[in-house]
């Protein structure tokens, strides 16, 4: 699966053309497509969303943002919270994959568990190449 990944044959199509198709499209459109990057998202969630609801001309007001909403709605979507609902502990896509397969440990870098040093070494060649000159900078390290 990782080479044929590194190929860009996966069941949701070529990730490498997907993801630089977005990062384009943000850069074309920035008031059309909000590019994230989840290790960013993680470092500092409440940023982002905050940035998020900007860009869906939903900002928070300083009340919402002084009685909670920001804390509770981070809360509510946090890793934590979605990976424990009921909808993604149970249940299978029609692929026959279970819901609990999409959600691992939420913590950046974790990947490194599971990639062999080569693996990693290709993976980092294969980003580098893909996402050359187009000013994506990928968190893989």
């Amino acid at each position: 699966m990782f080479d044929l990944f590194c190929k860009g044959i996966s069941a949701y199509g070529p990730f490498w053309d997907h993801v630089l198709d977005y990062w384009k499209q943000s850069i074309e459109n920035p008031n059309k497509i909000l590019f994230l990057m989840y290790e960013e998202i993680k470092e500092q969630p409440k940023m982002h969303l905050k940035r998020l609801a900007e860009f869906l001309e939903c900002p928070f007001s300083i009340k919402e943002e002084n009685c909670g909403v920001v804390d509770e709605i981070l809360t509510m979507c946090s890793f934590k919270n979605l990976s424990n609902l009921e909808v993604n502990t149970t249940g299978k896509l029609s692929t026959g994959e279970e819901n609990k397969a999409f959600f691992r440990k939420g913590e950046i870098g974790d990947w490194k568990n599971y990639f062999t040093t080569e693996m990693s070494e290709k993976l980092n060649y294969v980003i580098e190449q893909k996402f050359q000159g187009s000013g994506l900078r990928f968190s893989y390290i």
